[in-house]
């Protein structure tokens, strides 16, 4: 009566859980940003500069540009000198009369004292109207918790083609690829779910063959994300972190591959538990002993690597670090207490394959037959040869790592579909001379302003230099006009080299290609800061563990070289068969936190497998035995959090598709690779010196007649 007590609180917790996490699952959109500005911290130099622009400029302006390529249009706007303004501003007044968004007329959300104006193409081949619209008042919630840059951006386009029917119209610019940006990441809420849920489900079919247990496991994992999803929104909301659309795409996929991950585990001991006991409880009490220890080291290797991410200064990254971990311990959690909850239905979960207690006792663990058998053996036979080659294909990989373009893209490349935004910057880098809308812009001293100028003019690629007259606490605004987009980064860099020793820490540099030359530079400092934190805390979790210095080496270099193989086989896909412009300097440190932290697991549930066995059966066969016994649940756990990291590839931007490919790569690497060749193989050729300093290799020899495994 206890027992069903407790599993009826279990259950009953959990549904209530997911009833009241689930709802704020579709809420998390509502308090994300994607402003890059947002994203750095806050004694970046461009976010510095950024703050004392206010005192000069509205920095409150997010604005469109509506972009018209048609021949008569221009003459329309600057052939003649209509009245009441300059040319081109009648043009675009008419454009956007009567333009309403969410019922409420255009001019509310322009910027305080502004009014649109248009300028025409360096071939007059068409013009590009200039619309003021603010932020915050774009940002603003309506009743439902929706703001309006993407109804705004929307009303814009639609009245452009109306206006000049037949021309060529974009609507592009900052409020343009916010509102794309936003259409993008909208699929997060419902298609990256269905297709991670989806692919999931697809696979537990296979590998279960049942009916109703891949239903229980989906079930559980649906319950994780609720908790997790619940969590990250409060703090969220609170301001305690910051997270953007990539945070929020990596937090559902983390819980979902996770949960099942470990779900995969403690299934399959379960049954093998089922086939020696006629009692369900007990079969679930020997395999809950068995898989909480490599579960719980796992999520901690992975909620831990996660929170080095702490370390980070990119807040985009560094938020990151909580969010995986809550979701990696609602993995756990969910897992070790609402699954076994469901599991203890009874053995009829497994119907049509349901597992009973043998007549003749047999051991899973002892076959030599079947794949995983077969390969096991192999590996025993040729252990040298066998992680020698393992180790050279992989170092081949390795070798094209360097050539990996880090170095961030354009704002226009970010997307890997062809839209609005993308296609009207496309025309304005063609047509237009770019560096006149968005300048970098310099804040100087007063008595260093020309001097400052004539340091910028010197600078290559800037083609227009300006000197503002508004003076606050004694410092101007330099605006230097670079007409060479993909250069625009390094001539910021030459800027600032140049106009800092005129004034030492007086001059501030900002704008927007300031904002992405900082968001390079600091991730990479992350990269130098991060990685060595989280390869000693893998190793010490693995020295933990294992209780052994040896193994914890082994299977952390093994990870190093199977991260170094993946991004190098990246580089050669994202340059010559994607044919990718480039990768967002973050790629890199993600790519390696998930893989160290994810592709360890595997090697984790082998050799805690191992040291179980090699305590009985000795170094040799105890290795043998682990992999034999633990391939096919393993390899099913890797193809599982390969396909739900591939899922994030619904997303069409650039960032996330490559981060799919190299964690969904290297999943499998790790596991059809280091954990089946690389990892046996050196465990079995060192022999007892494996679990140095532990007693394990050595409290028994290899028996050619073997016992049967232990199941605590």
């Amino acid at each position: 009566m206890l027992r069903a007590l407790i599993i009826l609180v279990i259950v009953g917790l959990w549904l209530g859980i997911s009833a009241v996490g689930g709802r704020t699952i579709g809420s998390l959109s509502g308090v994300t940003t994607n402003n890059q500005d947002v994203l750095l911290p806050r004694e970046a130099e461009s976010v510095e500069a950024r703050e004392e622009l206010k005192k000069f400029s509205d920095v409150d302006s997010l604005p469109a540009l509506v972009v018209i390529q048609d021949a008569a249009a221009v003459d329309e706007a600057f052939g003649g000198r209509p009245t009441g303004g300059p040319p081109g501003t009648a043009f675009a007044e008419d454009l956007l009369d009567g333009v309403r968004v969410n019922d409420r007329p255009l001019t509310d959300f322009y910027t305080d004292d502004a009014a649109p104006h248009a300028f025409k193409a360096s071939d007059d081949s068409g013009l590009t109207v200039i619309v003021p619209l603010s932020r915050s008042k774009l940002e603003a919630k309506d009743a439902e918790g929706d703001n309006s840059i993407a109804p705004a951006v929307d009303a814009l386009r639609s009245a452009a083609q109306d206006r000049v029917p037949g021309a060529e119209v974009h609507v592009s610019g900052p409020a343009g690829f916010v509102a794309d940006t936003g259409n993008a990441f909208a699929g997060i809420d419902g298609l990256l779910l269905l297709v991670a849920l989806g692919a999931v489900l697809i696979i537990l079919l296979i590998v279960y063959r049942s009916i109703l247990l891949p239903l229980l496991v989906l079930l559980s994992s649906v319950a994780g994300l609720s908790l997790a999803g619940w969590i990250v929104y409060q703090l969220a909301e609170s301001g305690t972190i910051i997270i953007n659309g990539q945070a929020q795409g990596i937090l559902f996929i983390l819980v979902v591959g996770a949960a099942t991950d470990y779900a995969l585990l403690l299934v399959a001991r379960h049954r093998e538990e089922l086939t020696r006991t006629d009692s369900t409880w007990t079969a679930l009490t020997r395999a809950w002993r068995a898989c909480l220890e490599p579960i719980a080291a796992s999520a901690g290797t992975v909620a831990l690597a996660m929170l080095c991410l702490l370390a980070a200064d990119l807040n985009s990254s560094r938020y990151l670090g909580p969010v995986g971990a809550i979701a990696v311990g609602s993995a756990l959690l969910v897992s070790m207490t609402f699954l076994p909850a469901l599991l203890l239905l009874g053995r009829w979960v497994f119907w049509p394959r349901i597992p009973r207690p043998a007549r003749i006792p047999t051991h899973a663990a002892e076959e030599s037959h079947g794949l995983w058998g077969r390969i096991a053996n192999g590996v025993a036979r040729h252990p040298r040869r066998t992680w020698l080659i393992a180790a050279a294909v992989l170092a081949l990989g390795a070798a094209f790592a360097p050539t990996l373009n880090a170095h961030g893209t354009t704002q226009a490349e970010i997307f890997l579909t062809q839209e609005d935004a993308v296609v009207g910057q496309r025309v304005l880098d063609e047509h237009y001379d770019l560096g006149a809308s968005q300048p970098i812009q310099i804040i100087v001293p007063v008595d260093t302003a020309e001097e400052a100028a004539a340091a910028a003019r010197e600078v290559a690629g800037v083609e227009e230099v300006t000197v503002g007259k508004d003076v606050q606490d004694g410092r101007v605004v330099v605006n230097a006009a670079a007409f060479h987009p993909n250069d625009a980064q390094q001539v910021v860099a030459d800027i600032r080299k140049e106009v800092h020793p005129l004034a030492p820490g007086e001059v501030l540099v900002g704008g927007t290609e300031a904002l992405r030359l900082d968001t390079n530079l600091t991730a990479n400092r992350d990269l130098t800061v991060v990685i060595p934190l989280v390869l000693a805390m893998v190793l010490l979790v693995l020295t933990l563990l294992l209780r052994s210095v040896v193994a914890a080496l082994l299977l952390t270099l093994a990870n190093i070289l199977s991260f170094a193989t993946t991004m190098g086989i990246a580089s050669l896909v994202f340059d010559h068969l994607f044919e990718f412009p480039g990768a967002d300097p973050t790629v890199p440190l993600l790519g390696f936190v998930f893989l160290v932290a994810l592709g360890v697991d595997y090697s984790i549930f082998l050799m805690s497998r191992a040291r179980e066995e090699v305590g009985v059966h000795g170094p040799t066969h105890g290795v043998r035995r682990a992999l034999g016994s633990t391939g096919s649940v393993i390899t099913s756990a890797g193809v599982v959090l390969a396909a739900t990291f591939a899922a994030l590839a619904v997303i069409p931007l650039l960032f996330l598709v490559q981060l799919a490919f190299i964690v969904a790569f290297g999943v499998l690497l790790d596991t059809l690779v280091v954990r089946t060749l690389l990892v046996p193989g050196l465990s079995i050729d060192l022999g007892r010196w494996t679990w140095w300093p532990s007693r394990r290799g050595r409290q028994s020899v290899d028996h050619g007649q073997e016992a049967p495994p232990s199941t605590t």
